[in-house]
């Protein structure tokens, strides 16, 4: 039916969509948000296409809201032990006689906090029947709280108890309950150096008194133990500190600073950083988010797989209506366009809902958690078992375009096919039973 303003297309017996002709190059998108909105003579259709759209909700919300978990576990990682790991080491061979003109040198750097003296060595620690293997570090109280906030974590005693002489010894909260030890207990610790004597080989041992007991909620607390740096050196016979622990003003920034600070002191020393010392254990992280991500992609993924299915049913439902458009002047490629857009526009609505229920969720889970636990009245994170006592959780903005990007690529993607199919119609051969 032709009219001065424009013309009525009939697809369906019971509806009908107008069109002005200065509309004609939109048509492609009015038609496709038309089906997408319109009722389904076929109730198969409309589930798989609703299937389709929750499929990719939940998709994009499920690896927004766990790739925020394990954003929220790699922050509380990095705070808690680089709270009590150094950023940054500056070792020197042979050992610092006068460490405090290197120290001077370091902090010269304006973006190094402070910097304190060190003098560590694995050894043996053991109480009745318990043996344990952890890292003595000798070190300065007072200078060492420049660079480590363990003298703000103490559970019992004082780190300013480690008093040169009275070979005191400071020890994480896990390890102390693993030994079953408490302030004022004897520890014995053993060397890992060798002496050589007329009567044979012996390894060096001294006994150590308990003063003081540190929690930080990481796994320092279970293989670190503190000395004075002087009781260090006449333990492990040496004659000056190993190097420096260095703070920065930034740890995310602490490589690029290190590696200023090599460049100005040269070759005489040894420069490290903590994504040198404890790098495996934060890429460990990093590729367990990767792997973990790229699992729940497999959601996103089928629901892709939904939006073919429903728009190749769609086309043999339109069939006709195909053919009328192709007849009144439309070409494979605007017909081809009128699917990209149905499957596209199914893709978009499940990707927003997704991103807004994930983004809500994220930023509210902690808080979430919380009230489900005084709820149910059971802790998820024993503090007994676990180094943190509530699940943490941290979105990244740069997480939830990645994310949508990726959806909607795959919701694009996917009404490739079916779209070309349509575009393949050819009007007399759809016609000739109707």
């Amino acid at each position: 039916m032709l009219a001065s303003s424009g013309f009525t297309l009939l697809l369906e017996p019971d509806k009908a969509i107008g069109f002005n002709a200065r509309m004609l190059t939109n048509i492609p998108l009015y038609i496709g948000l038309r089906y997408t909105r319109a009722k389904r003579r076929n109730q198969f259709i409309s589930f798989i296409s609703a299937f389709s759209l929750i499929g990719m909700a939940l998709g994009v919300m499920a690896l927004i809201i766990v790739l925020s978990v394990m954003n929220g576990f790699d922050r509380e990682m990095k705070e808690r032990i680089l709270s009590v790991v150094p950023h940054g080491l500056v070792d020197q061979k042979p050992l610092l006689h006068d460490w405090h003109l290197l120290a001077e040198q370091v902090e010269q750097h304006p973006r190094v906090v402070a910097a304190a003296p060190y003098l560590a060595s694995t050894v043996m620690i053991s109480y009745a029947d318990g043996v344990e293997a952890v890292e003595l570090q000798g070190i300065i109280p007072e200078e060492e709280a420049r660079v480590s906030i363990v003298d703000k974590r103490m559970l019992v005693g004082d780190m300013a108890l480690l008093q040169p002489g009275e070979y005191g010894i400071v020890m994480g909260r896990i390890l102390a309950s693993r030994l079953a030890l408490a302030p004022g207990d004897k520890i014995r610790i053993t060397s890992p150096d060798i002496n050589i004597t007329p009567l044979g080989a012996f390894t060096r041992t001294r006994h150590f008194t308990l003063v003081g007991v540190f929690e930080v909620g990481a796994l320092v607390d279970s293989n670190l133990v503190f000395i004075h740096l002087d009781d260090a050196k006449r333990f492990l016979r040496q004659p000056g500190a190993q190097g420096l622990h260095v703070k920065t003003d930034n740890m995310l920034d602490a490589p690029l600073i290190m590696s200023d600070i090599r460049q100005r002191l040269g070759d005489s020393v040894q420069v490290k950083d903590w994504s040198q010392t404890q790098g495996s254990l934060f890429q460990a992280v990093k590729m367990e988010k990767m792997v973990v991500g790229a699992l729940l992609l497999i959601i996103i993924a089928v629901a892709a797989f939904n939006i073919v299915s429903s728009l190749v049913l769609m086309v043999a439902d339109k069939r006709s209506d195909i053919a009328v458009l192709r007849t009144l002047g439309l070409s494979a490629r605007q017909v081809m366009a009128i699917f990209v857009v149905q499957g596209s526009a199914v893709g978009f609505f499940g990707t927003l809902v997704g991103a807004l229920l994930g983004c809500f969720v994220a930023l509210t889970l902690t808080s979430l958690m919380n009230v489900l636990q005084q709820w149910v009245g059971v802790q998820v994170f024993d503090p007994d078992v676990y180094f943190i006592t509530q699940l943490p959780s941290v979105l990244m903005w740069q997480d939830v375009v990645v994310i949508c990007a990726m959806a909607l690529s795959l919701s694009f993607l996917a009404t490739l096919y079916p779209a070309y199919r349509a575009a393949r119609i050819e009007p007399a051969e759809a016609l000739r039973y109707e």
